[in-house]
C-alpha cells in the first residue's frame, strides 16, 4: 500500500486470520517501516479501528489495494468464517461457512468500510487468487465450502472512486481455472506466475500457470 508521505512510501495491510487459540480475527494493521539501519529494518505496526459495515472475523480471504483518480481503497473479499453463535452446537461448535459473497470497500485514510453486492458474485469463495492492477482486481478460482468445488472463475472487480461515492462493477470473464490455496508472485510489471495450490480435495495442482496484461486484456496459459 503505497501512503501518501515519505515516511509511508510503503505499507503493508494485515487482516483476518486465525489467533493461536482457533479464534478468528477481525483486526486490521497497518504496518511500515520506520527506519533502516546498519542493516536493521525497523517497523511500526499500528492497529486500525473501522466504522460502517466492517468485515466479520475471517481466514482464507483476499485484501488488496486499487488506485483511483488520485485516491486508494482497500478492498476485502471471501474467505472463511464461524457460522453464527445462535446456529452452533456442541458438536459443531467450531464450524465455519463460507463468508458471503460481499465485496468490501475500505478506507484506510479514515477508516470506515462499506460493503457491496454484486449480483455476479453467487457464491462466497476461500483461498482463490487475487490480483490488484490499478482501479481492477482479478478474483481466480478459490473454493466454495457450501459445493465443494473449485470452479473455474476469473472475475474482473472495477473500483471508481470520483469525488462522490465509489462505483464498483464485476465482469465475469471466460477462460478461468480451478485451484485454491496458490502461491502468486510478481515476475515484472506485466506478468504473474501461479505456483502449486489444489485442483480437487486430494488432489494438487502440478503445473504453474502464467498471467499476464496487454492493453487491460488478462492471459492466463499454462508453463
Amino acid at each position: 500500500f503505497k501512503g501518501g508521505l515519505e515516511s509511508e512510501k510503503q505499507q503493508y495491510i494485515i487482516h483476518g486470520g486465525k489467533t493461536p487459540n482457533n479464534e478468528l480475527s477481525d483486526k486490521i494493521y497497518v504496518m511500515s517501516v520506520v527506519c533502516k539501519n546498519n542493516k536493521k529494518v525497523t517497523f511500526r505496526c499500528t492497529e486500525k479501528d473501522l466504522v460502517g459495515d466492517v468485515p466479520e472475523a475471517r481466514y482464507g480471504h483476499s485484501i488488496d489495494v486499487v488506485y483511483s483518480r488520485g485516491k486508494s481503497m482497500g478492498v476485502v473479499f471471501g474467505g472463511r468464517s464461524y457460522i453464527p453463535s445462535a446456529q452452533r452446537i456442541t458438536e459443531k461448535w467450531n464450524s465455519v461457512a463460507d463468508c458471503l459473497p460481499h465485496v468490501f470497500l475500505v478506507d484506510f485514510e479514515f477508516g470506515c468500510s462499506t460493503s457491496y453486492i454484486l449480483p455476479e458474485l453467487q457464491d462466497g469463495l476461500s483461498f482463490h487468487v487475487s490480483i490488484a492492477r490499478n482501479d481492477t482486481i482479478y478474483i481466480l478460482g478459490g473454493h466454495s465450502l457450501a459445493n465443494n468445488v473449485r470452479p473455474a472463475n476469473l472475475y474482473r472487480i472495477r473500483v471508481d472512486l470520483p469525488l462522490g461515492s465509489p462505483a464498483v462493477n464485476c465482469t465475469v470473464l471466460p477462460r478461468g481455472i480451478s485451484v485454491s490455496s496458490a502461491i502468486l508472485t510478481q515476475t515484472n510489471n506485466d506478468e504473474f506466475v501461479i505456483v502449486g495450490g489444489y485442483q480437487l480435495e486430494n488432489q494438487k495442482r502440478m503445473v504453474c500457470n502464467i498471467i499476464s496484461f496487454e492493453d487491460n486484456k488478462i492471459e492466463i496459459r499454462e508453463m
